[in-house]
C-alpha cells in the first residue's frame, strides 16, 4: 500500500505546485524583500532562448491575472498574520535546510537549522512564532541547487519551466529532487501541514517579490531582466554556500534595476 501512496503524494504536492507557484526559482532562497545577488562575470547560456520566452508569456499571464493579484491582496492583511505564515512556512522548511547544510559539509550551520527547528516547532508553536531569533539563531536557507553549486556543479542552460519560473538546469534538477525528499515522512498530517506551508510560501515570498519584479516589468525586455537577476541571485547564493556563514548578509543586486532593492 505504501509504494501506491507515495507515487499519490507526489503527484497531488506537484499538482499544488504547478497551480500556485511561480517565479519560485528565484523566490525560494529569499526570505522578506531583500535579494542578495552577485556579479555574473560569465554570459548566462541561454541557448534555446525562443522557446524559454514562449514559456516565459504563458508564465506572466497566470502570474499577471493569478498569483500577483492574490499577493497584493495578501499584503493587505494584518502584519501578525503575514509574520504568521512566513514564520510557519520558513519553519516546515527547516528540515531539507538541515540536509543540505549536512551535504554541503557545514556542521555550524546545521546545528543551527537544527537548533532553529525545535526551538520553534515547540516553543514557537508549530514554527508560527520565531523564538529562535531571538535566541541568537538567526536563520539561513539552503536548497539542493546550491549544494550541487558548493560540490563545483556548473549552472548548465537556463531552463524556463512552466508555472515554474526561470532558472539555469543545476537548480532546475534541486527543485525536482527536492520533491522526492520528505524528511519528516509522508503521513496524512504532514502532507496537510506541508500544503499549507507550500501554499502560504509561495505567495508570502511572491508578496515580497513584489517590488522587484514591478520595477524590472517597466524595462524594455522583461524576460532578460528577470533571468538576468535570477541568474546573481543564484549566483551569490552559491557563494554563501561556499562560505558557510550562520549570519547571511543579505545585499542588493549588483547591477540593473536590482540596485533599488
Amino acid at each position: 500500500m505504501r509504494a501506491l501512496t507515495y507515487p499519490r503524494h507526489l503527484a497531488r504536492q506537484a499538482a499544488l505546485l504547478m497551480t500556485v507557484s511561480y517565479l519560485t526559482g528565484c523566490a525560494s532562497p529569499a526570505p522578506q524583500a531583500n535579494v542578495r545577488c552577485a556579479q555574473v562575470d560569465y554570459p548566462v547560456y541561454d541557448p534555446v532562448e525562443p522557446f524559454n520566452r514562449g514559456v516565459f508569456a504563458f508564465n506572466r499571464t497566470v502570474d499577471d491575472y493569478a498569483l500577483a493579484p492574490v499577493a497584493r491582496g495578501y499584503q493587505h492583511l494584518p502584519d501578525f498574520f503575514q509574520q504568521g505564515v512566513h514564520n510557519f512556512s520558513s519553519n516546515f522548511s527547516e528540515p531539507k535546510v538541515f540536509i543540505n547544510d549536512l551535504l554541503q559539509g557545514n556542521p555550524q550551520r546545521s546545528v543551527n537549522t537544527l537548533g532553529r527547528f525545535a526551538v520553534n516547532t515547540t516553543v514557537g508553536l508549530v514554527g508560527l512564532l520565531n523564538v529562535s531569533d531571538s535566541l541568537g539563531i538567526p536563520r539561513h536557507t539552503a536548497d539542493f541547487g546550491q549544494t550541487f553549486g558548493v560540490w563545483g556543479i556548473g549552472n548548465g542552460p537556463i531552463v524556463e519551466l512552466p508555472l515554474l519560473g526561470t532558472g539555469n538546469s543545476r537548480d532546475a534538477a534541486g527543485k525536482v529532487l527536492s520533491f522526492l525528499v520528505a524528511p519528516l515522512g509522508d503521513s496524512d498530517t504532514v502532507q496537510t501541514l506541508g500544503t499549507i506551508s507550500l501554499v502560504g510560501d509561495t505567495v508570502d515570498t511572491r508578496a515580497a517579490l513584489l517590488p522587484l519584479t514591478d520595477s524590472l516589468q517597466q524595462l524594455p525586455d522583461y524576460y532578460s531582466a528577470l533571468r538576468n537577476v535570477v541568474a546573481e541571485h543564484r549566483a551569490a547564493y552559491v557563494l554563501e554556500g561556499k562560505e558557510g556563514a550562520t549570519t547571511p548578509t543579505a545585499t542588493s543586486c549588483t547591477q540593473g534595476p536590482g540596485d533599488d532593492f
